[in-house]
C-alpha cells in the first residue's frame, strides 16, 4: 500500500535496513522469551503504535484501557496522527500522544520540513526510552519505529496466514473474500521480539487486538471503548449546530455518507430518502464527514433541501461530539460507525462489500442492515472490481434503514 510515508524510501533499502538496525539493537532484547516471564515483566515506559485510521484507532482504545490497568505506575505513551489525537489525547489511561504528521510528505511546499520533523520525532521516540513497544499497525513503517525505540520488548501481529471460510454466529458469510487483513504486512513481523499468534481470520478487530492479552498478562474485562471528549470540543460543535438554526433543543439524526473505499458507500438516494423522513417526523438531520465527502453530502443536501450539512466543518473529535449530540447516527462501515459504537449511541449502519463480523460496529449486530447475496463479503475497494453492479448496496433501500433505526430508537427509550 502506498502513500504519504513512500518519501521515506530514501531511508537505506526497506527491510534490508530493517534487519540491520534490529541486529543492533538485539542485545537488548529480553534473555528470557518465555511468555510466562513476560507475564511477569513490569515495564514503566510503554509506546502504544496505531496511527490511523479513525476507526482503527477507536479499536485500539480497548487495549489502551487494559494496558493502564495492568501497568498502573507506567507512562503510556500513543503514536498517532495529528488529525486522530483528540480522539485520545483526554483518555485518563493515556499519558501522552506523539504525533506522526504523516500528510505532511504529500504537501507541496512541506516536504523538506516534514523530513526534517520525521527526524525529530525519531529523536524524541529513542529519548523516550521505552522499555515496551505494541505495534498494533504492522506496517514497514510502524515496525521502524518499534525498532527505532530500542525497547527490549516489541509486540506486534504474527506474518499473514491462508484465508479460510467465514461462518459466525451473527452472520452466515461462508465466502472466501480475496483481500483484507491477515497479518502483520511488508515484513514487519521481523522487528518484534514477541509475535501475537493469528488463530483465525474470523473474529472482530477490536478481540484481535486484545490478542495480545495473554501475551503480558492484561486482564479479560469486558472491552471499553469510551472515548473521551474535551469540554471545548463539545462547546464548537453545539456552537456549529447553533449557527445552522439546529437549537440544543432539537432532537438531532446525524448522517455520515463519506467512506474511504468506494464499493462501502451506500447510495445518495438512500440517504437523502433517511433524511426526508427524519425531517418529516420533527427531526433536524444534519450531514457530516471530511472534506473528501463535501461532493457527496451536498448532493444529498441537494435531494433533501433541509437538511444541515456540516461536511468539511468539524474534526474528527468533533464529529464525535456531533454524533454523541445525537439521537440516532446512520452510516456507512466508517470511522464515524465505530465512533458511535464507541459512544454507546442509538446507530444503523449500511454493509455491503465488507465483513459485520470483522469490522462492524462492536457487539452491535442489530445495527447492521445488508442484503443477503452470495458475492457478499468481497473485500472489493473499488467498483470498477465489481461484476455485480454494486447490488449489495444498491438493494439496501432507505425504508430499511429507517425502519431499523425505529426499531433501535424504541428499543433505547
Amino acid at each position: 500500500m502506498q502513500d504519504s510515508f513512500a518519501n521515506l524510501q530514501a531511508i537505506p533499502s526497506g527491510l534490508i535496513y530493517l534487519r540491520q538496525l534490529n541486529a543492533q539493537i538485539e542485545n537488548a532484547k529480553i534473555k528470557d522469551n518465555h511468555v510466562s516471564a513476560l507475564r511477569s515483566a513490569e515495564f514503566s515506559r510503554i509506546l502504544l503504535i496505531k496511527p490511523s485510521a479513525l476507526g482503527d484507532v477507536v479499536h485500539t482504545i480497548p487495549l489502551l484501557v487494559k494496558l493502564r490497568a495492568r501497568y498502573r505506575r507506567a507512562r503510556i505513551d500513543w503514536l498517532i496522527t495529528p488529525e486522530n489525537a483528540e480522539i485520545v489525547r483526554y483518555h485518563p489511561a493515556l499519558s501522552n500522544v506523539v504525533l506522526f504528521a504523516r500528510r505532511d510528505f504529500s504537501r507541496r511546499g512541506r516536504r523538506w520540513g516534514a523530513v526534517v520533523a520525521f527526524l525529530d520525532l525519531l529523536k524524541q521516540i529513542r529519548r523516550a526510552k521505552y522499555d515496551l513497544v505494541v505495534d498494533m499497525h504492522g506496517q514497514v513503517r510502524s515496525a521502524f519505529f518499534s525498532l527505532i525505540s530500542g525497547a527490549r520488548v516489541r509486540i506486534g501481529f504474527d506474518r499473514p496466514i491462508k484465508r479460510s471460510l467465514t461462518v459466525s454466529a451473527e452472520h452466515d458469510l461462508k465466502n472466501v473474500p480475496s483481500h483484507g487483513w491477515r497479518g502483520a504486512r511488508e515484513g514487519s513481523w521481523i522487528a518484534y521480539t514477541h509475535r501475537i499468534p493469528i488463530p483465525t481470520l474470523d473474529v472482530h478487530a477490536i478481540d484481535r487486538y486484545l490478542w495480545v492479552a495473554p501475551l503480558l498478562g492484561l486482564d479479560d474485562d469486558t472491552p471499553d471503548l469510551t472515548i473521551y471528549l474535551s469540554s471545548e470540543t463539545i462547546r464548537n460543535v453545539e456552537r456549529l449546530l447553533e449557527e445552522h438554526g439546529v437549537p440544543a433543543s432539537k432532537p438531532l439524526v446525524v448522517l455520515v455518507p463519506g467512506t474511504i473505499w468506494e464499493t462501502k458507500h451506500w447510495t445518495i438516494e438512500g440517504f437523502a430518502g433517511v433524511a426526508r423522513q427524519f425531517i418529516r417526523e420533527g427531526f433536524a438531520v444534519a450531514l457530516a464527514g471530511t472534506k473528501r465527502d463535501q461532493q457527496r453530502c451536498q448532493q444529498i443536501a441537494t435531494a433533501a433541501p433541509d437538511a444541515c450539512d456540516l461536511s468539511g466543518k468539524t474534526t474528527p473529535a468533533e464529529l464525535a461530539a456531533l454524533i454523541r449530540r445525537a439521537e440516532v447516527a446512520v452510516t456507512n462501515d466508517s470511522g464515524s460507525m465505530h465512533v458511535a459504537a464507541s459512544l454507546g449511541k442509538p446507530m444503523v449502519s449500511v454493509f455491503g462489500p465488507t465483513n459485520p463480523v470483522h469490522i462492524g460496529p462492536y457487539e452491535r449486530p442489530e445495527s447492521v442492515v445488508r442484503v443477503d447475496l452470495p458475492c457478499s463479503p468481497c473485500n472489493y475497494r473499488r467498483l470498477s472490481q465489481c461484476p455485480f453492479d454494486h447490488a449489495c448496496m444498491k438493494q439496501v433501500t432507505s425504508e430499511m434503514v429507517v425502519e431499523r433505526a425505529r426499531k433501535i430508537l424504541a428499543t433505547a427509550k
